[in-house]
């Protein structure tokens, strides 16, 4: 292909941006009295303007960015009292700077003018999601979210770095990432699914944020609202199936050898607590059909993720530690006390041994089950003293049923 085929595409890419957004623009700018003057012709000419005059010179392209620049501000300035937003003349201008982008990259000039066309024409839905649906509190956290992955994870060392080279702080950082996100994926789906929704389905999607703290309000929930009794039991034994989740989506990104070492003690633990957690949820189902639970405000909790990712690194230092000075019984010891307050702490510190290369990954089952077991021990202690005995029985005979296939799982690799 010849130099002067190229331009001609070059310049045809142009003209379709400009008929693109134009006719987008053409749509949105009223009839009457209210009418705007730009259109479909205005987005066209300019476009094509910014690619040929981009084309010529580079200051006669500015030059012509300028001139633009002015008339859409006289524009504005003329229909301020009809018309004070001012999406369209920056529109105008961004496409005319497009045309110019179409002269050195085509591909990346019509990406953004479709993205552009995408957001014009979806104003009334995104104005009626963030004015109608999106409260504050949830956009704060949503905006805590993207700086915590735009601004702040390419900032983050990736290397191991401590006492015994033990903590990876990029690593640590996308653990909170993650949390957050599953959090916010978790209320995603709650608000899509409205407020007629049982409690089974919250507790599974409240179990990837806290486990524990789900089977605590399970346990109320049930105390205060006895005809719920059944689906907030059901509830806290699926936030167990959401831990095995989670435990499976960290070790993937984490470590996939030892995703590979306990991936039996994982399926029997999470098909067993999946097999009880239906037939409750049946059962839920069956005996209280009008009662649903309201999505919570709380997108997710920061505070949480950034915790877990302290006692995350305390435990990664305290393993390495004790995997030096006491090998394998070291390690297994310091899983099952931090097991006790939470079951990804230590999972993840034993997976990042090895990664690192100071663990074997067969000899990583152990200490992560060690840590599951003792934090499931937890949750039936957390339904005792916050539920009922009607509460505290089946949901601890769940976990009990989930440990034990847990630990089959285990003598099946052997």
């Amino acid at each position: 292909m010849n130099f002067d085929s190229l331009v001609f595409i070059n310049f045809a890419i142009a003209l379709g941006i400009g008929l693109l957004i134009g006719a987008e623009r053409e749509r949105s700018k009223g009839a009457g009295l209210e009418k705007t003057s730009e259109g479909i012709r205005t987005f066209t000419i300019a476009t094509l303007l910014g690619a040929v005059t981009g084309s010529i010179n580079f200051w006669l392209f500015i030059a012509a960015i300028f001139c633009v620049l002015v008339f859409a501000a006289i524009a504005y300035y003329k229909q301020l009292t009809e018309h004070p937003g001012i999406t369209t003349e920056i529109a105008l201008i961004f496409s005319m700077i497009l045309g110019g982008l179409c002269v050195s990259a085509p591909d990346l000039a019509a990406s953004l003018a479709v993205t552009m066309a995408i957001l014009l024409a979806a104003k009334n839905s995104i104005h009626g999601f963030v004015v109608s649906i999106l409260s504050r509190e949830e956009l704060n956290d949503f905006l805590i979210l993207a700086a915590s992955t735009v601004i702040i994870l390419p900032l983050v060392p990736n290397d191991f770095i401590g006492p015994f080279n033990a903590i990876n702080p990029r690593n640590l950082w996308l653990i909170v990432i993650l949390v957050m996100v599953v959090g916010a994926l978790s209320h995603i789906l709650l608000r899509l699914l409205g407020t007629r929704i049982g409690l089974p389905i919250v507790g599974l999607l409240s179990g990837f944020i806290s486990s524990i703290a789900t089977v605590t309000t399970m346990a109320e929930r049930g105390k205060e609202t006895p005809e719920l009794m059944d689906g907030a039991i059901a509830g806290a034994i699926l936030s167990s199936l959401a831990t095995i989740l989670q435990l499976v989506i960290l070790l993937l990104i984490v470590s996939l050898p030892t995703l590979l070492a306990v991936k039996w003690p994982l399926i029997f633990g999470g098909v067993s607590i999946a097999v009880y957690g239906v037939f409750m949820s049946i059962k839920a189902f069956h005996g209280s059909k009008s009662r649903t639970l309201s999505p919570p405000t709380k997108t997710f909790s920061a505070t949480t993720a950034l915790m877990l990712a302290t006692v995350i690194g305390a435990v990664l230092i305290i393993s390495s530690s004790l995997k030096n000075w006491f090998g394998l019984a070291g390690l297994i010891a310091v899983s099952g006390i931090a097991g006790l307050a939470d079951v990804h702490a230590p999972t993840i510190a034993v997976a990042t041994l090895v990664a690192s290369g100071k663990l074997v990954a067969s000899y990583a089952a152990i200490p992560i089950l060690v840590a599951f077991s003792f934090n499931s021990f937890t949750k039936a202690c957390m339904a005792a003293i916050s539920g009922t005995r009607q509460f505290w029985l089946p949901v601890s005979s769940g976990l009990m049923v989930q440990v034990i296939f847990t630990w089959l799982g285990w003598w099946f690799t052997l």
